[in-house]
C-alpha cells in the first residue's frame, strides 16, 4: 500500500511501502487482520454481488437498445469505445476502492486528515486518469476503425474524442463520490470493504458509463452538422480542465507517486479492453453475432466483479502479513492453478466460493434477461450450456491469473492495490468478449446442423 503522507501517522500503521523505504523488514503493524467466517463472507459478498450483477444487465438492455441509434449505426467506432470506457471502472473506481479498502482495513484512515487528504488526493488523480484515458481510447477505438474500414471521417473522430473525454470525466467525478460514501460507510457499519466496494462500483459503473456515452454521443451526432466546432471546442475544454487536477493530486504524497508511476496498467489495460471492443465491433456488425450485445456488459461485468474481489482480499493479507518484496509461506515456488482453489492460503476458501457463484449468478441474469424479453437469442439449451461454459472458464481463468499476478506484483515491489485490477478487469473484457462471440459462432454451428438435419 502507498504511503498517505500524513505528518501524523500513529507508530504502528506503517505500510509496506514506508518499511521499505526506512530499511525495515516485517509486516504491517497496527489492527489486527479479523478472520471472518464462511457464512459472514458469502452474505457480504452476495448482495453486492447480485446488485452488481443486475447493474450489468440493465447496461446489457440498455446496449440491446441503443445499438440501433443512427449514431450507433453511422458510427460503428463507437463499439470499440464501450470495453474501453466500460473497463473505467476497473482502471480507475475498483482500484480506487481496492487501494482505500486497504487503508480502511490497516487503520489509515482513521483521523479526520488523513482521511480527507486520501480523498482529495484520490478524487482528483482520478479524474486526471479519466480524461487521459478518454482521449487515449478514442484515439486507439478512431486508428482502428480508420484501419478496418478506412471510413472515418475527421468529425467522426472528433465526435469519438469528444464523446469519449467527456463520458469518462463525469462518470468518473460521479462514481468516485460514490465509491468514497460506501467505504466510508462501510468502515462505521463494521464491514469488510473489500467484500463490497468492488461490486457497488460494478452495479453503477456500466449502467451509468454507457447511458452517458449513448446519450453525449447522441447529441453530439446531432448538433456535428449544424455546428460542427461544438465538438472541438468542448473537447478542449475538458481537457484544459485536466492541469487544475494534476496541480490538486501533486499536493497530496499518494496521489503524486500514482501521478508519476500509475499509468502504465491502466493505459495498458485500456489496449487490451479496446481489443475486445474490436471483437464486440465486429460482432456487432455481423448478422450471426447480434444478439451478443446484451450479454457483453453481463459476462464482463461478472468476470471482472469476481476477480476485484479476489485481488483486493489477498492485496490486503499481504499488506497485512509480509514486508514488500516477500511472500508468504504457501505462494513461495512454481505457481500452480491447484494453489488458488486448494492451496493452504487463506485466500483459497474465497476463490472457491466466487467461482462457485458463477453458475447460479449467470443462471439468474439470464432468467431476468429473459423475463424482461431482451435480446434476440432464445434461451435453449444449447446456449443455455455454451453461454455457462464461457461464463465459468472466464472466471477460472482470472481467478488462477490474478492469484499469480497479484504475488508477482508484490514480490517485484509493486502495490497490487494500484496495479492489479486494470489489468485484470481489461483481461476479463477480452476474455468475455471472446469467449462470448465463440459462444455465439458455436450457436449458428449447431443451428446450422439442425437445419441441414431438417432438410
Amino acid at each position: 500500500m502507498d504511503s498517505f503522507g500524513d505528518p501524523n501517522q500513529q507508530e504502528g500503521s506503517l505500510t509496506s511501502a514506508d518499511l521499505e523505504q526506512s530499511g525495515e523488514q516485517g509486516p504491517v503493524n497496527g489492527p489486527v487482520m479479523l478472520n471472518e467466517s464462511v457464512c459472514s463472507m458469502v452474505l457480504q459478498i452476495l448482495v453486492p454481488f447480485l446488485l452488481a450483477g443486475l447493474g450489468t444487465v440493465m447496461a446489457g438492455m440498455l446496449l440491446d437498445i441503443v445499438q440501433h441509434w443512427i449514431v450507433f449505426q453511422k458510427v460503428t467506432e463507437i463499439f470499440i469505445l464501450v470495453p474501453a470506457l466500460l473497463g473505467l471502472k476497473g482502471n480507475l473506481e475498483m482500484t480506487l476502492a481496492s487501494r482505500l479498502s486497504t487503508a480502511v482495513n490497516v487503520g489509515r484512515m482513521n483521523s479526520p486528515r488523513e482521511k480527507w487528504n486520501m480523498v482529495i488526493g484520490n478524487l482528483a488523480l482520478k479524474q486526471v486518469q479519466a480524461t487521459v484515458l478518454g482521449f487515449l481510447a478514442a484515439l486507439a477505438a478512431s486508428v482502428l476503425g480508420w484501419i478496418l474500414d478506412r471510413k472515418l471521417t475527421l468529425n467522426y473522430a472528433a465526435l469519438l474524442c469528444c464523446s469519449s473525454v467527456v463520458t469518462a470525466f463525469t462518470s468518473s467525478l460521479f462514481q468516485g463520490i460514490i465509491m468514497v460514501g460506501v467505504i466510508i460507510g462501510s468502515k462505521r457499519a463494521g464491514i469488510n470493504p473489500d467484500n463490497i466496494a468492488t461490486p457497488i462500483a460494478a452495479s453503477v459503473g456500466d449502467l451509468i458509463t454507457l447511458g452517458l456515452l449513448a446519450v453525449i454521443s447522441k447529441v453530439f451526432f446531432y448538433s456535428i452538422d449544424v455546428s460542427p466546432y461544438i465538438v472541438y471546442v468542448v473537447c478542449v475544454l475538458f481537457l484544459c480542465l485536466t492541469p487544475v487536477w494534476v496541480i490538486i493530486s501533486f499536493r497530496h504524497p499518494e496521489s503524486r507517486r500514482l501521478l508519476y508511476g500509475g499509468w502504465e496498467p491502466i493505459i495498458t489495460s485500456m489496449v487490451i479492453s479496446s481489443l475486445g471492443g474490436l471483437i464486440l465491433d465486429r460482432a456487432m456488425t455481423d448478422p450471426k453475432l447480434m444478439g451478443a450485445g446484451i450479454y457483453t456488459p453481463v459476462i464482463n461485468g461478472i468476470g471482472g466483479n469476481l476477480v476485484a474481489i479476489q485481488s483486493s482480499r489477498i492485496a490486503t493479507y499481504l499488506h497485512f502479513h509480509c514486508s514488500l518484496r516477500e511472500l508468504p509461506e504457501h505462494a513461495k515456488g512454481w505457481y500452480f492453478p491447484t494453489r488458488t482453489f486448494c492451496g493452504r492460503g487463506p485466500n483459497s476458501r474465497t476463490s472457491q466460493v466466487l467461482l462457485l457463484l458463477v453458475i447460479p449468478g449467470h443462471v439468474t441474469f439470464l432468467y431476468i434477461i429473459y423475463l424482461m424479453q431482451g435480446g434476440h437469442t432464445s434461451p435453449t439449451a444449447i446456449f443455455i450450456s455454451l453461454y455457462l461454459a464461457a461464463a465459468f472458464t472466464q472466471v477460472f481463468l482470472l481467478l488462477c491469473i490474478g492469484d499469480w499476478m497479484v504475488h508477482c506484483l508484490w514480490r517485484c515491489g509493486r502495490d497490487p492495490d494500484s496495479f492489479s485490477i486494470p489489468y485484470l478487469t481489461a483481461l476479463g473484457d477480452l476474455l468475455g468478449t471472446g469467449l462470448l462471440a465463440l459462444c455465439f459462432r458455436l450457436l449458428g454451428f449447431f443451428s446450422d446442423e439442425d437445419n441441414q438435419l431438417g432438410d
